[in-house]
């Protein structure tokens, strides 16, 4: 009996073993089953995805989903080859992956909510903007447009996804689900495609979904541990799964897939029909997206240069960027000083000493500003605010000094300080300029309202134009004074005479100033020269440089969310700058300036004009509560206050 229950123990014992060894088998099997081919229920769920409607992004094959950076990087591995994925870091936004003169770049596709008439979304790769992202592929394809200003990349050969975006997220994402699943376009309220839940029927189980990412990110480590940095794996897309609308450009040749260019880059008579195709491999030979092992084929042929090569070409560059002084980190300099030097300046129009608005030099000025129109104006005003805000003609000195590359950065920043007051300087001064130039028309009425209709033109040429908000609300300001919206007969002649101007300035430009202040509106981003941060300095700056009147926003019917609003706008635009700064350099190209008009818009001129050369070195709240009187005692010269006693 005891023989019997030993010989029953080691035979249930045994049978456990084999069992559990055979199970351990067929989930092994599985699981490589999984990687090198995609169930057919996989399968037909991308079918499902690639025939959405073209305006779905998800029905894209170019479009990859939530994939991690190091994954991209294994697909795209000809010249030429590019994919999108979805940004990890930044919510919303896309990355743009492509392969060019042997290497992988990465570029960010921005998302950027655009406030005009109505609300939209704009696309925004450096300097160009486009309404989708299927729009912004199929514009750098189909214009053969480098993708980026600053080099020669060209992208014309898409690389498809071979999985459904639910399984992709599921694999990569899931560690990260919060931010992978939410905001992903196959996780969008109301898509066509129902996400399920991931089952083993469905080829990985919760339980295997990190061990499973972990042993991708493992063997990315080994391949690169082995390979001297580069990651061996490629993973060719399926031919089943090309559609139609995808961009292809490159006929079926060659087998491949891992092979270079003879040369390393592409010449301006090069043709994607030189380039082979991903086509002539069949699923079977296919790679997965964590599956990462040399090619069947053998490893890659090696780029033109050798990687030692490389290298001691990146050292020359190094070497000599620290010989020019660039690529050397230096702490930021802190400006303590006005860029604004009044006792200094040296002008043409006026003498070393003057006196505060001299007649001789105001005489001139007004003569000046009635040679020119409008538009030549609102150029010289936009070149001069640039400069000043360090957007436009920065150098290289100056961005090392800065510590960034555009002032719209420095502003936001702790040592921004000075610049912040300066730019408040500029704006307040600017603003009392154009009120002198309108109070100090001493002729008719009619006069009055001509220069007044100019006045809203150019606010106009400087908001639509030009893109420079920052004119715009100075003489926005200008306009609403209580000294300058008192002048009752000049406005009801301006309606008599100029009644576009008056339905201009009343329907169009004062409620836009006010939705800027109140942060309903916005500026296209692909238009703007200078945006509009006068909110910003104030609320960073309060007290220091304006009067103790509450600004537009900062009264208690806004309240809280407009200043979030804003604070989220200054953080964009510091993000901006180089758009903006290309922006200014293509609306100013070809600008001739008039030496004598780009000195009436200068600051320092500016100063010395309205403070005289002593008064100019003042402080800015007893300078500006001064001039305040002094506008208020020429308006009322204009057209006398009403006395009680004639009513």
């Amino acid at each position: 009996m005891t023989e019997r229950c030993s010989l029953w123990s080691a035979l249930s014992a045994a049978a456990c073993c084999f069992y559990r060894g055979s199970f351990m088998q067929v989930q092994f099997s599985k699981e490589k089953y999984l990687l090198e081919s995609p169930p057919e229920k996989l399968r037909k769920e991308l079918e499902e995805e690639l025939k959405l409607s073209p305006a779905d992004i998800r029905s894209h094959g170019w479009y990859h989903g939530h994939i991690p950076r190091e994954v991209s990087e294994t697909l795209v591995v000809r010249n030429g080859d590019f994919l999108v994925r979805d940004s990890l870091t930044s919510v919303g936004d896309y990355v743009l992956t492509c392969r060019w003169d042997n290497e992988v770049l990465h570029f960010k596709i921005s998302k950027v909510l655009v406030k005009s008439n109505e609300t939209k979304v704009q696309y925004m790769l450096e300097s160009d903007s486009f309404d989708s992202v299927q729009e912004l592929v199929r514009f750098y394809i189909g214009q053969r447009k480098p993708v980026s200003q600053s080099s020669t990349v060209h992208i014309y050969c898409p690389v498809s996804r071979t999985l459904p975006l639910r399984y992709l997220e599921a694999t990569f994402a899931l560690a990260n689900s919060k931010q992978g699943s939410a905001y992903s376009p196959s996780s969008q309220r109301g898509a066509y495609i129902k996400r399920r839940s991931v089952t083993m029927t469905d080829g990985l189980t919760t339980e295997k979904m990190i061990p499973h990412r972990l042993r991708f990110l493992s063997s990315v480590t080994r391949q690169r541990a082995h390979s001297g940095g580069r990651v061996l794996a490629v993973v060719p897309p399926s031919p089943v799964m090309r559609r139609s609308s995808d961009p292809q450009l490159s006929p079926s040749a060659g087998s491949n897939p891992a092979e270079h260019p003879a040369h390393g880059s592409h010449s301006a008579h090069s043709s994607p029909a030189h380039h082979q195709s991903y086509q002539a491999h069949s699923s079977e030979t296919a790679g997965s997206y964590c599956d990462l092992r040399p090619c069947p084929a053998g490893p890659p042929k090696p780029p033109t240069k050798s990687y030692v090569e490389r290298l001691r070409v990146e050292e020359g560059r190094q070497e000599g960027a620290r010989e020019e002084g660039e690529g050397v980190f230096s702490t930021p300099q802190v400006e303590t000083a006005s860029s604004f030097r009044p006792a200094r300046y040296e002008s043409c129009l006026m003498p070393a000493e003057n006196k505060p608005l001299e007649m001789s030099v105001l005489k001139r000025v007004k003569e000046l500003l009635a040679e020119v129109d409008a538009r030549t104006a609102a150029k010289h005003i936009t070149m001069a605010d640039c400069t000043v805000a360090r957007i436009f003609g920065v150098t290289a000195e100056v961005q090392r000094m800065m510590g960034v590359s555009s002032g719209l950065e420095l502003l936001t920043l702790p040592h921004g300080h000075q610049l912040r007051l300066d730019l408040l300087e500029r704006f307040y001064t600017m603003s009392i300029m154009v009120a002198v130039d309108l109070l100090g028309c001493t002729g008719s009425t009619e006069e009055r309202a001509a220069l007044l209709h100019k006045t809203i033109q150019l606010a106009a040429e400087l908001k639509s134009n030009m893109g420079n908000m920052f004119g715009f609300a100075a003489v926005m300001r200008a306009l609403d004074l209580p000294q300058i919206s008192r002048l009752e007969q000049t406005w009801v002649t301006l309606r008599q005479r100029h009644t576009e101007g008056a339905i201009l300035y009343e329907k169009k430009l004062k409620p836009f100033m006010k939705n800027m202040n109140d942060g309903k509106e916005s500026s296209t981003l692909s238009n703007t020269s200078f945006p509009h941060i006068l909110p910003v300095l104030s609320l960073l700056e309060r007290g220091l440089a304006v009067g103790e009147t509450l600004e537009p926003w900062e009264s208690a019917e806004v309240g809280v969310d407009v200043v979030m609003y804003h604070l989220e706008a200054a953080r964009t635009i510091a993000h901006h700058g180089g758009i903006y700064r290309n922006n200014t350099e293509t609306k100013l190209q070809g600008f001739q300036e008039r030496a004598e008009i780009r000195e009436i818009f200068q600051t320092e001129f500016q100063m010395r004009l309205l403070w005289g050369s002593r008064g100019s070195e003042g402080s800015q709240s007893e300078r500006y509560e001064k001039f305040d009187k002094v506008l208020t005692a020429l308006s009322h010269k204009l057209e006398p206050p009403v006395r009680h006693s004639e009513l």
